[in-house]
């Protein structure tokens, strides 16, 4: 029936009750959504390919664009970006001039589009292999030149932890005390299976035998180590990040714990140099059988691979990866020095080089090519 005078009308004035109708399905529709990205367990991830000089802050806008887009709410985060991107130079409008962007803006840039409780692990490196998004099954590409990067996003996902690391290397004391793997879940921890490891300005008096202290007990278990050297790192969110130097050295990472995870890798040495050698080598990871579903891989090469070694072919060592995985994807970077070598864990199973013998795993010149599946998934997880 028709309202009988203006004040009842007045009183139900949609301008008044919008703003608190507005705020109640807000919050409503975000909880929604958080309880549906919950229970996506599923890698995502986000990337960026900017050819040519770098573009002030193209990686960050390109990231915020597509983050946007992406359903899962990531636990851990690590982002991998090719050092034009974190130093390059920017068009200051003000002063009419560029200047040298400084990688923590960059880096603050990039982690405030992410969760604040989310564990992030941010590195810079001279190039960036990535497989652009939209579908697993996109050819990877080797960034050498260009402007490029990728973060790959994990969510909370049953059965498997994910912990990020930072070990500074102590300037005071010549022995790493050991104690500190516990802290990261390195020791003590029957269900670590894969340990991605980076060191970080090797260039440093000292980094080399640093990083021999991280790798070598570690070595002596049976997991995956993969990984190498990079430029920096510029994670805010690890421990201590903020209080070590610019020219300080260490090693950062990520360690894999969960009995549903299996995990491989394959040395490619400097004997591999062309296609039937890479694709050898790719078939040796195929013989893993770790299963390709929910599985990520990396791809850790030195700066001079890619087509430098390969006589001028470009994107040869990708190429080959998508050959023989058709719908894994693939990322990883250039780096100053590798971390890896033959093995296999899988279950209760786990296959060495050399059982007897600790394997060797710090390379030059090589690539190394790692499997990390992260368990079988429901079958409405897509």
């Amino acid at each position: 029936p028709p309202l009988r005078g203006r004040s009842s009308l007045r009183s139900l004035e949609l301008p008044a009750v919008l703003p608190s109708i507005i705020g109640f399905v807000c919050r409503l529709w975000r909880e929604c959504a958080r309880r549906t990205l919950r229970t996506r367990q599923r890698l995502a991830w986000v990337s960026a390919l900017e050819p040519g000089p770098a573009d002030s802050h193209a990686l960050v806008r390109a990231l915020a664009r597509e983050l946007e887009k992406v359903h899962v709410l990531p636990q851990t985060v690590l982002y991998i970006a090719d050092a034009e991107t974190f130093s390059g130079h920017e068009e200051c409008h003000e002063q009419k001039k560029a200047r040298k962007r400084n990688s923590k803006e960059t880096a603050i840039a990039l982690e405030k589009l992410l969760p604040k409780r989310c564990q992030v692990l941010g590195l810079v490196t001279p190039g960036i292999v990535v497989t652009p998004m939209g579908s697993s099954s996109n050819q990877p590409q080797e960034i050498e030149d260009g402007e490029a990067g990728f973060a790959l996003l994990f969510p909370k996902i049953d059965g498997v932890k994910i912990q990020t690391f930072h070990f500074p290397k102590d300037l005071k004391n010549r022995v790493f005390d050991e104690s500190k793997f516990a802290e990261a879940g390195l020791k003590n921890n029957p269900d670590l299976r894969v340990v991605l490891l980076f060191g970080y300005n090797s260039w440093k008096s000292g980094a080399t035998r640093f990083l021999h202290q991280i790798v070598n007990p570690l070595n002596e278990k049976s997991i995956i180590l993969a990984g190498g050297q990079v430029e920096s790192f510029t994670s805010l969110t690890s421990e201590n990040s903020n209080a070590q130097p610019s020219d300080a050295c260490g090693v950062v990472g990520l360690a894999f714990s969960g009995p549903q995870i299996q995990s491989a890798t394959v040395l490619l040495d400097q004997d591999v140099a062309d296609e039937r050698t890479a694709e050898a080598a790719m078939q040796r990871l195929k013989a893993a059988n770790i299963p390709e579903r929910n599985t990520v891989g990396f791809m850790f090469a030195c700066v001079g691979r890619g087509y430098r070694h390969y006589k001028t072919k470009r994107n040869m060592e990708a190429d080959a990866f998508r050959k023989f995985f058709p719908n894994v994807p693939l990322f990883g970077f250039f780096g100053h020095g590798e971390i890896g070598c033959d093995r296999i864990v899988t279950g209760n199973f786990v296959l060495r080089e050399c059982n007897d013998v600790k394997d060797d795993l710090l390379h030059g010149y090589t690539t190394v090519m790692t499997l990390i599946h992260l368990g079988s998934t429901k079958p409405n997880q897509v």
